[in-house]
């Protein structure tokens, strides 16, 4: 390393994913020690084994405090871009019980601790991230947010998690273009602040945040959202005309209105909406839909006529599945111009118990789909059958079909299911795998 040019060393210090080695190599050397401080990113995380060793009796007496590394790593940088100073996702895992103190050694969003060292460093700060530690910092209000916005004029991507935080003193933030807040309460029920404090985001992650009743996001520049809501806020409200990319996932709003013209990619997860407001969207083209109530949510959707790859599921389906009501023939008539379907087992499920209960009508619009993915629960081998010939005859573009099933289907089942199709349709490229409930797709054959 001593004879590698500095400027190369000082990329390649630059390049470690973790600060705690930065640290190491200040101790191995003068030179690593004086080049170490033009490192442009500081990623310091604290891992399980460290805070369990900083709380056992015979260990922590041996163990430099989290906040004391990060301080010497920050305080003799000379231009650092970018921050990250976090807790191990693992931590999590840790509950109230197995905490006996008031410790705030690692409570990262306290005011006093950030107020050490982001003044030094906020000149040329692009990036800042705090993922805080929930069992120290959710009893404690931070006011880090005023801070951050009273000295990072240059700020283009912040990152806070697992918090409490403050809005009063919120500064406006032009030059914010990427914001992310994850399990976090927030003291601003409307959002507002948000909206007039961050004007120019282009990607808003809301995950988890509480502390919300009517939130409405207003964003004329926003292209990207992902909103993860619980079912406090009573009404939802998002209005962003240049929004093209969305994932909503909530529970039971009351009222969820969406004003986002030029959207084209949108993933919505809602259990049931009492009032569902779209404005036309002509641009979208992948649409993602989740629902307790499929049936309920198609009759209050505009006309998708954009539409050319579309995933349905149904949330809690195993519960009074033969009271749903979802049926290809609905889903059809809303989006009439898909060419790609992946159904999950829930719809599958409702949409052939629809089936059982009368033929699949035939719709002009099933002659454009030329893609089906089903993952299948199969009740009685013969109905699915029947189900699954009656998609073929009427879908007669189709050329590929990729049949998904349980593990704890009957293999006997599972093989007079996989004969009859190829049978039934020899020209269409069949594909088989095994779905599972938390687990990725597995195929185990490919273009038979």
């Amino acid at each position: 390393m001593e004879d590698l040019p500095p400027p190369l060393v000082v990329d390649i210090l630059s390049r470690l994913t973790d600060s705690t080695d930065l640290a190491r190599c200040r101790l191995a050397s003068k030179s690593l020690n004086s080049l170490s401080h033009e490192v442009r990113s500081v990623n310091l995380l604290c891992t399980l084994s460290r805070y369990i060793k900083s709380r056992s009796p015979e260990t922590k007496a041996h163990v430099t405090p989290f906040k004391a590394i990060f301080n010497n790593l920050v305080f003799k940088a000379r231009c650092l871009d970018s921050i990250f100073i976090g807790v191990d996702k693992s931590l999590r895992d840790i509950s109230f019980d197995d905490v006996d103190d008031e410790s705030d050694d690692l409570y990262l969003s306290d005011l006093g601790f950030v107020k050490e060292w982001l003044p030094k460093v906020c000149g040329e700060l692009r990036k800042l991230s705090i993922s805080d530690f929930w069992i120290q910092s959710c009893w404690r209000k931070s006011e880090v947010l005023s801070l951050i916005s009273s000295c990072c004029n240059d700020l283009m991507e912040l990152e806070l998690k697992n918090a409490w935080l403050s809005i009063d003193g919120l500064n406006p933030m032009t030059r914010l273009t990427n914001l992310t807040l994850e399990f976090i309460r927030l003291e601003d029920e409307d959002l507002n602040k948000v909206n007039d404090c961050f004007p120019s985001l282009q990607v808003l992650n809301l995950v988890g945040v509480g502390g919300l009743k009517d939130p409405k996001i207003h964003l004329l520049h926003l292209k990207s959202c992902m909103w993860t809501v619980s079912n406090a806020p009573l009404s939802l409200t998002i209005i962003a005309p240049n929004l093209m990319k969305l994932r909503l996932k909530c529970i039971m709003p009351k009222s969820l209105v969406l004003d986002t013209p030029l959207l084209s990619d949108f993933h919505l997860s809602v259990e049931e909406a009492y009032d569902f407001r779209v404005r036309e969207l002509c641009n979208l083209e992948n649409l993602q839909l989740e629902s307790s109530s499929l049936h309920s949510i198609l009759g209050m959707f505009p006309s998708g006529k954009s539409i050319k790859m579309l995933t349905v599921d149904s949330l809690k389906w195993t519960e009074a599945l033969e009271t749903r009501k979802f049926c290809l023939e609905a889903l059809f008539d809303v989006f009439p111009n898909v060419m790609s379907l992946n159904l999950g087992p829930g719809a599958w499920s409702e949409a052939e118990i629809c089936f059982r209960k009368g033929c699949l009508a035939d719709r002009n619009a099933m002659k454009e789909l030329t893609e089906i993915v089903a993952h299948l629960v199969v009740y009685d081998i013969e109905v699915t059958l029947s189900f699954i010939y009656s998609i073929l005859d009427k879908c007669t573009n189709l050329s590929d079909m990729a049949l998904l099933l349980h593990p704890k289907e009957d293999s006997r089942a599972a093989s007079s299911l996989i004969s009859g199709c190829t049978a039934y349709r020899p020209r269409v490229k069949w594909r088989w795998g095994i779905w599972k409930e938390g687990s990725k797709d597995t195929w185990v054959s490919v273009g038979i």
